[in-house]
């Protein structure tokens, strides 16, 4: 900001002081005249009121223009041997440092075809010779308070634009953190770890990228909708907190029984989401999405799956991605009811679904990035102790209840 640009106040007893001041005093003018009769002139005019730098011919004026302090106003002669002021105004304009230093042309030419060039050019006024002193001196105090509330407001937007990007990217952050605090939550209930939540993420992730390869998905999976699926894929699971621990828990196979209640989760998940969704009161994209990927994950290619028996296409892209990395995380994880696969062996049974639980599109950006996936599953590896831990969780929850 310019430091002639601060704002004055007042006092309950009236106009302080520097109310009274000219905003515009000690403000920086440079004048560029090649004769040093009209630069004497000139300094003598304004430096009771302003700082004056005085430049003789049109490159040294650029070097002055350029350097910091830049000037707040510059009175350009027109005529001048070498680089003439039209130059030196369309080069200063040219330069992002310069161009919004407000120049004003001194010339002895009166042609109205010169002044709309030079106006043209991007100068505030122009001012013919032999100047008048008054005319000079409110021409430039004129065009230094219109700089002055130009740099005023022009801090005030970056200010501002500055501030809704901070605020933003801490909605953003909150917003991230209640997510993964919400699918931390439902994992605490199950088998799987937290690590789990991030490995899926990040595997949805990697097929959408991949996927981009596909002329017929290019325009679907967009950078915008490659960060929202990243988001919404740690609450696939959310349902779970609704399934009773002896089934959630369980070690062993489900009953028939079970197994129809364990079903109930995807509409679970989708319903939760749902009712955030209506809390909030408008459409939210992540929030769209996360209810697909909830409700539809455990649907196959083929029409087997649930809760809807879905097919093909029918189920949304963002739901067959997690369909896959949700499986192969669980085939390559130890779990309660059984050791960790391979991933050549979790890699076997994904190709074997291929078109019958999975879409063949995906599975086959799966093999293609299969290294990818082997790589997020070292980088976000369950330790043993939280593995341990996880263990004695389901252990004391499936312990029978001491006899009264």
């Amino acid at each position: 900001m310019s430091p002639f640009s601060t704002l004055t106040s007042t006092s309950a007893s009236g106009p302080s002081p520097a109310a009274l001041a000219d905003p515009t005093d000690g403000a920086t003018v440079l004048v560029v005249d090649d004769t040093p009769d009209n630069l004497t002139l000139m300094s003598e005019l304004l430096r009771d009121r302003y700082r004056v730098k005085i430049a003789n011919h049109g490159e040294k004026a650029l070097r002055i223009a350029a350097a910091e302090p830049r000037p707040d106003l510059i009175l350009l002669d027109v005529m001048m041997p070498g680089m003439d002021g039209y130059e030196v105004c369309e080069r200063l304009k040219a330069d992002p440092a310069t161009r919004d230093v407000p120049v004003i042309f001194l010339t002895a030419r009166s042609d109205v075809a010169d002044e709309t060039r030079g106006l043209a050019m991007g100068a505030v006024d122009y001012i013919t010779k032999p100047i008048s002193p008054p005319i000079v001196r409110a021409r430039v105090r004129t065009h230094l308070r219109l700089k002055a509330s130009a740099d005023f407001l022009r801090d005030k937007a970056a200010y501002l634009e500055a501030e809704v990007a901070r605020r933003g990217a801490e909605l953003a952050a909150i917003q991230d953190v209640t997510i993964l605090a919400m699918a931390s939550l439902a994992e605490t209930r199950d088998s799987d770890t937290g690590n789990h939540i991030r490995r899926t993420q990040h595997y949805v992730k990697a097929l959408a990228v991949a996927l981009r390869e596909q002329p017929a998905l290019r325009e679907l999976l967009t950078p915008e909708y490659v960060a929202t699926l990243f988001k919404s894929a740690p609450l696939h699971d959310i349902g779970k907190i609704g399934i009773p621990d002896r089934i959630l828990l369980k070690p062993g196979r489900f009953t028939p029984a079970e197994f129809e209640i364990m079903k109930a989760h995807p509409a679970l998940g989708r319903d939760a989401i749902a009712q955030a969704e209506a809390q909030l009161g408008t459409p939210v994209l992540f929030l769209s999405m996360a209810k697909d990927i909830a409700y539809g994950h455990q649907e196959k290619w083929d029409g087997s799956g649930y809760p809807e028996g879905l097919r093909g296409e029918a189920i949304p892209l963002a739901a067959r991605l997690m369909a896959l990395a949700d499986v192969y995380d669980a085939l390559i994880s130890r779990r309660v009811y059984k050791p960790a696969m391979s991933h050549r062996e979790a890699l076997g049974i994904i190709v074997e679904g291929r078109g019958t639980h999975f879409d063949p599109v995906v599975v086959d950006a799966f093999i293609r990035i299969q290294d990818e996936f082997q790589d997020i599953a070292r980088r976000f590896a369950d330790d043993d102790e939280t593995l341990q831990r996880k263990q004695d969780w389901i252990d004391t929850a499936n312990a029978p209840l001491p006899e009264a």
